[in-house]
């Protein structure tokens, strides 16, 4: 047996020589260190041994483990080190990994600029909770139920009670039952409608709508309002022009369109907002005094006006996350 266990060291040493990762340090192992390896047998051999044969035996085979067992420890620890060491060793002659730098989205971009623009114009910003009920959204502002003015907003229900809200004319609502006039404020947002998803319509979007409510507030100021907003953001040489139109909250109401020429196409008035004075039942309903107070209101659609800025001919590309098109702007 002693012949067997110098020969096991020897073949340990030859192995040793060979090993130089920590793979073929674990086969090692699993051959000479492990339960069923070739010390363990050695081990349940000398059990066998007769006393005499076992004085002689075990003390060759006790160095023989303690031996295996500090190399393997030594290799260990020196492979572990030097991959710890490869790993975080950065070679300079490579090229540099590049690495995106994210921007905002162009609704946000877009949302950002009319925000500065009418901050500009004297307005506050005002945001509000996009679950709302059913008389904020509705009964407030001249929908009485079941009155055919819904039907021009499909709504998403939550309950009887509730709703996701399909403009951000309910946190006019909430500002003006808070706040006394005089109120000068936009509502930027996300709405919902439930519509049939095509390249003019989505099932949410975002608007930006504004108020004014003070004395003596008069249309003339609404339009100076809105005419000073489209030079701003569409450009000064902008073509624009007002026309009569029906919302359930405002009277009288008018739609603003501007002139839209895309490059090799007949050029046509495109639909940006929709505005008017703001109903007298409307400031009823939030307990302002329509004899002593008067406004207006307007409200446009994010997604449209950045399409007509930059010529998007779809509105469905606007979610789809695509970064051929996002890095564009």
């Amino acid at each position: 047996m002693i012949d067997k266990i110098t020969e096991a060291r020897k073949e340990f040493d030859s192995l040793v020589s060979k090993v130089h990762d920590l793979k073929s340090l674990e086969e090692l192992r699993l051959k000479f260190l492990s339960r069923k390896g070739i010390i363990q047998n050695f081990f349940e051999e000398f059990k066998k041994l007769s006393p005499d044969e076992k004085r002689n035996v075990g003390k060759i085979l006790n160095e023989l483990k303690t031996y295996t067992q500090s190399v393997f420890e030594e290799l260990k620890e020196r492979l572990e080190a030097q991959k710890k060491k490869s790993e975080s060793f950065v070679d300079v002659t490579l090229p540099g990994r590049e690495r995106q730098i994210g921007s905002k989205h162009l609704i946000t971009q877009t949302l950002d600029e009319i925000k500065s623009i009418f901050k500009g114009l004297g307005f506050s910003v005002y945001e509000g909770p996009e679950v709302e009920s059913d008389y904020n959204n509705f009964e407030a502002l001249n929908f009485p139920e079941d009155h055919p003015a819904r039907d021009m907003q499909d709504t998403f229900f939550i309950n009887d009670k509730f709703l996701l809200r399909t403009h951000t004319s309910p946190v006019q609502i909430r500002l003006m039952s808070q706040k006394k006039p005089p109120i000068r404020a936009i509502m930027p947002g996300k709405v919902f409608r439930n519509e049939a998803i095509s390249a003019k319509s989505y099932c949410l979007f975002h608007q930006v709508e504004g108020l004014y409510v003070d004395k003596d507030v008069t249309f003339a100021e609404l339009k100076g309002t809105l005419v000073s907003f489209i030079k701003q953001y569409f450009g000064h040489d902008v073509k624009y022009r007002f026309r009569t139109s029906f919302f359930p909250f405002t009277e009288p109401s008018a739609e603003m369109d501007v002139w839209w020429q895309p490059k090799g196409k007949e050029g046509r008035w495109l639909e940006v907002l929709g505005c008017g004075m703001v109903d007298p039942n409307v400031l009823k309903n939030v307990g302002i005094d329509p004899e002593e107070y008067v406004g207006y209101a307007f409200g446009m659609g994010i997604e449209r006006t950045a399409m007509r800025k930059y010529g998007i001919d779809d509105i469905r590309i606007l979610f789809d996350s695509d970064l051929r098109f996002l890095n564009q702007f």
